[in-house]
């Protein structure tokens, strides 16, 4: 099942990770595949940079990646990316009571005196995800991903000069080829099954549009592959690998707080909604209390990013951490992005125990459609 991604970057099987923990891209790159870490989960460069050097010490010497966000529109985007403050002016009253209603409603108490809610502006804007290309290119990265948008040209100039490649997730055919015109090297076609953001259309539609509109570009499959039928499936719609992200999050590797991962374990697929809660994007997320009252009647709307995210991240914080609080509704609150393929998943196996499946499954798949074909 090698491709020529695979000699590209050195790997032996041609999938990749998308995560935000550091020890599942590793695992994952020294288990033949190649991990990306997600810097929008890290509050500061510091903080990346702290993750990147673990990474660097940890994975072997096998190649691996980071995906940054990059988005084409944005609040404040047209005046080149805002400070804190005048985002946080810009936050309706009427979001902040909703929130705190919401919050009260289900006996979620405050953060102590003194502990801060984790919040990340740096990760939603140009100027903040620049400085967060700066620090992965000073470590020996292979490819760095954008999503929600084309990125800059001279940021892509930049890292092909580091000898680094260039990938974007993109949700239709259209956006595939302008990514191509701006440099970009690989093209991941995102469907609508897809965790986190992601577009309208479906993997098994999207995929062989895009690989007709960008060929002879490398195209990666992603949204709804969490087995290795559905990896033979993406090379048969013409990808060149398969993107995968919400199979790795029940990894005995993986961080994901233990209430989100009690409730993918229990949960089907019918058990996800695309809603613009997390991010003011459409983002494929469990459904659960929080994204109900979101997308509920009473509800102001979801605010644009990163606005919606600002908004919501105190909340976020304080419903982790009373989520084992018995005297707390906090638990129905939580939520993780993740795909369709959550009904799949299960149980808690080790990173290299999933790829196995996905290989061996992958090629057993492949030889008996071969066979098919010579009978």
């Amino acid at each position: 099942m090698r491709t020529r991604l695979c000699d590209t970057f050195g790997i032996e099987f041609p999938i990749f990770a998308f995560s935000h923990c550091r020890d599942v891209v590793a695992a994952v790159s020294k288990a033949g595949g190649l991990g990306v870490l997600g810097a929008l989960a890290f509050p500061s460069p510091e903080a990346l940079e702290v993750e990147l050097r673990w990474i660097d010490e940890h994975v072997g010497g096998k190649p691996y990646g980071v995906d940054v966000v990059m988005p084409v529109s944005y609040a404040g985007a047209e005046q080149g990316g805002l400070d804190k403050a005048t985002f946080e002016q810009m936050i309706p009253e009427r979001h902040r009571r909703f929130i705190q209603d919401t919050l009260e409603r289900y006996k979620v108490p405050p953060l102590p005196e003194g502990e801060s809610a984790y919040e990340s502006l740096l990760a939603w804007t140009h100027t903040g995800a620049r400085s967060q290309v700066e620090v992965a290119l000073r470590h020996p990265i292979k490819l760095l991903v954008n999503a929600l948008g084309t990125p800059p040209r001279d940021v892509v100039d930049k890292v092909h000069e580091h000898g680094v490649l260039v990938a974007a997730l993109i949700g239709t055919a259209e956006h595939a080829r302008r990514q191509v015109e701006a440099g970009v090297d690989i093209v991941v076609a995102s469907g609508n099954e897809a965790g986190g953001h992601t577009g309208e259309i479906a993997t098994l539609v999207l995929v062989p549009e895009v690989v007709d509109a960008v060929a002879p570009t490398p195209v990666l499959a992603a949204g709804g592959i969490g087995c290795g039928r559905q990896v033979a499936a993406a090379l048969a719609l013409g990808a060149d690998g398969a993107w995968t992200g919400s199979i790795w999050m029940a990894s005995t590797e993986s961080d994901l707080h233990p209430v989100a991962l009690a409730k993918i374990l229990k949960a089907t697929s019918r058990d996800t909604v695309r809603s613009r809660a997390l991010t003011g994007k459409p983002a494929r997320q469990l459904r659960t209390a929080w994204t109900d009252a979101w997308d509920g009647p009473e509800s102001p709307g979801t605010l644009p990013m990163p606005l919606q995210f600002m908004a919501t991240a105190e909340a976020v914080s304080r419903i982790h951490r009373y989520a084992h609080v018995e005297s707390s509704g906090a638990k129905e609150l939580v939520g993780t992005p993740i795909g369709e393929i959550v009904g799949r998943i299960n149980s808690v196996r080790p990173v290299r125990e999933i790829m196995y499946d996905l290989v061996n499954e992958c090629v057993d798949t492949l030889a008996r459609m071969g066979a098919m074909v010579q009978t």
